[in-house]
């Protein structure tokens, strides 16, 4: 015999067929005279808020997509039982109510509802609907309570729908082709970032979740389509912190028979267009500051950048190859020293530690030591660098932005000495991929190309604390 309690179904209706949203009703009828009807019989549905009782007569509210609406019950309506099940309604409960649109005496538009039912009931206690859920972890952990009772987060949800809106219509009207590339790859390529690892076992193969869409992308640009971007989740197996997720949204897009200064030009104007779908204009409010990205972004050396906000002078040393000199002015910033570290990654270093959290104003840093810049075409004028620029806004680094390296030899070169560092211990050193070296070799147009991280673009424009207040569901911790 069947077991009689697998059988039973759940109680909740399985539709509810809303008429209008409060949004609709304050503007149609929101001019009523106090203790005046309207006529029209709506049928409205949402979260409850609140539940006030008062003898013969009781109010609910109830939150949908567009706002608030007040349920107005009353004995005479409903009846003893009708009145005892609305006082009975739980806040958090999803209800349905249908009634006549009216104006209460004390001037508050309400549905005077003939019926109500529960469409799904709130089993949980609910946070404090007037102070909201102010502690961060439960924000980040149980966000369906953040949204219900934070009426603040839902515009930055919005907020990221319209920054992927703004990439999108920025880069169709000029041309560039939306496509998708695996987010499975036999080689973690693209950028020098420690990979996540699975493995596939009809295969049997080991895979890497991706760190960057470029080398496919390239392909593309290889195989004729000139303008191709992507707008896609990444993800690196390092650090959680207010600028780091190990699951990131990143825009990535590469165009033919162009260079660094062109994208350069791009990215600066795609900046600004994100900007203004998302707050309407160029101006930011960030950290107690302010800023107009309608104003020329800088762009500088990465020496300058050092200097100029009291850095060493490295010029002669870089020149020198003085890798002692090096070792010596990043110590004295207070930076750890690997010995196994070459003398670029030692002036990144510096650079990170001296300048970059500085440059406040959108700055691009034009030129990256070829050792940590193995996918960048060599420095038309800085020896040993390569055309490889970094957008820094707010600090953070937004963009980098290429004159994309389309020499397989010179390519095959620079792979070679990036497992060399990988065997010295660099776990992020990138990894040599052979499929993508054929296609190389097939001849790629001269290109440039640039990633976008959209989440910290949208942390800065919307001037919120961390990276995990724009991402819905951020990586956490367990719960102890």
């Amino acid at each position: 015999m069947t077991d009689p309690e697998t059988t039973e179904g759940s109680s909740f209706p399985y539709s509810y067929d809303r008429t209008a949203l409060a949004e609709d009703i304050r503007t149609r009828h929101g001019a009523l005279e106090p203790g005046a009807e309207s006529g029209e019989v709506v049928r409205v549905a949402g979260r409850v808020k609140t539940v006030r009782t008062h003898g013969k007569v009781a109010f609910a509210d109830v939150d949908d997509p567009s706002g608030r609406v007040q349920l107005f019950a009353t004995i005479g309506v409903l009846g003893e039982d009708g009145m005892a099940a609305f006082e009975g309604l739980s806040v958090g409960d999803i209800v349905g109510a249908e009634g006549e649109v009216v104006m209460t005496r004390r001037g508050e538009l309400s549905v005077k509802v003939t019926s109500t039912v529960i469409l799904a009931s709130c089993q949980r206690s609910m946070p404090d609907s007037w102070h909201g859920v102010s502690d961060i972890e439960v924000r980040y952990r149980q966000r369906y309570l953040d949204l219900i009772v934070n009426p603040e987060t839902r515009p930055v949800i919005k907020a990221r729908a319209d920054a992927n809106a703004a990439c999108r219509s920025f880069l169709e009207e000029r041309g560039f082709l939306e496509v998708e590339t695996p987010l499975l790859q036999p080689i973690a390529g693209g950028a020098t970032a420690r990979p996540f690892i699975t493995h596939h076992n009809s295969l049997d193969i080991d895979l890497y979740l991706r760190i960057a869409p470029e080398l496919y992308l390239k392909r593309l640009l290889i195989g004729g389509l000139e303008k191709v971007y992507e707008l896609n989740r990444s993800f690196r197996n390092e650090g959680v912190s207010a600028q780091h997720n190990p699951e990131f949204t990143m825009l990535e897009a590469y165009e033919a028979y162009v260079d660094y200064h062109h994208t350069m030009s791009v990215v600066e104007d795609l900046v600004r267009a994100i900007a203004v779908r998302v707050n309407g204009g160029t101006v930011v409010t960030w950290d107690g500051g302010e800023f107009d990205l309608a104003e020329p972004f800088a762009r500088i050396t990465m020496f300058e950048a050092i200097e100029t906000n009291s850095g060493p002078d490295l010029r002669d040393a870089w020149a020198g190859d003085d890798v002692e000199a090096f070792r010596s002015a990043a110590t004295e910033v207070g930076i750890s020293v690997d010995p196994s570290w070459s003398i670029g990654k030692i002036l990144m270093e510096t650079f990170e530690a001296v300048a970059e959290k500085k440059l406040i104003r959108p700055t691009f840093v034009a030129g990256m030591p070829k050792d940590v810049s193995p996918l960048a075409k060599d420095h038309r004028e800085i020896k040993g660098f390569t055309e490889h620029a970094d957008l820094i806004i707010g600090g953070m680094e937004m963009a980098p932005i290429y004159s994309e390296l389309n020499d397989p030899d010179e390519q095959r070169r620079r792979f070679k000495a990036q497992m060399k560092a990988r065997a010295a211990g660099d776990q992020e050193a990138a990894m040599a991929d052979e499929d993508f070296l054929e296609a190389l070799a097939y001849g790629m147009p001269p290109a440039g190309g640039f990633g976008l991280g959209i989440d910290r673009l949208l942390r800065l424009l919307l001037d919120l604390g961390s990276l995990r207040d724009v991402i819905l569901f951020p990586t956490m911790k367990p719960e102890q």
